[in-house]
């Protein structure tokens, strides 16, 4: 396993100096589900439920969330995002819905975090807008799918 980038030679947490890093251009791709009822993801995809269109609201909220990343996480850099594309659609098996964000910026730094926050506050909205309908929810496999550019190369997660 290699040395954590976050804790320096005395084990203490520690911003990463990012200062002498070249500015590349960087991408991450993330995806999670959340598990439903049958019945709460066709209110969902109907667009009619009580607090409206909740896949749409949920796209934003994650768009949201992905430029907030370094209020929410402490050692994450604030970055200057140049995109963030959130999706949320059907699972393929229609179990519940699918969410997937792009991040992408040029800098020393990745927008991994990003990505992934913005995945993980996606779902939270999906399941705040739909919990009337449908306490047991499941919010499952957040994950990073892949990133580009950067010293430690490109990422992308082998299909299961």
């Amino acid at each position: 396993m290699s040395k954590l980038t976050h804790l320096d030679s005395d084990g203490r947490a520690r911003m990463v100096d990012v200062s002498d890093k070249p500015s590349t251009a960087r991408e991450a791709v993330a995806a999670g589900r959340i598990l439903m009822q049958p019945e709460t993801l066709a209110l969902a995809i109907s667009g009619q439920g009580k607090k409206g269109e909740v896949m749409a609201v949920a796209q934003l909220a994650g768009v949201m969330a992905a430029k907030r990343t370094s209020d929410l996480i402490p050692m994450c850099h604030p970055l200057a995002i140049s995109s963030v594309k959130v999706q949320v659609d059907p699972s393929t098996d229609g179990s519940g819905l699918a969410v997937t964000a792009r991040v992408k910026t040029t800098g020393p730094t990745g927008v991994e975090m990003e990505a992934m926050t913005a995945v993980s506050v996606a779902l939270l909205t999906l399941y705040d807008m739909l919990k009337a309908a449908d306490k047991a929810m499941v919010i499952e496999a957040v994950r990073l799918i892949s990133k580009s550019g950067g010293a430690s190369g490109d990422f992308q997660r082998p299909e299961a």
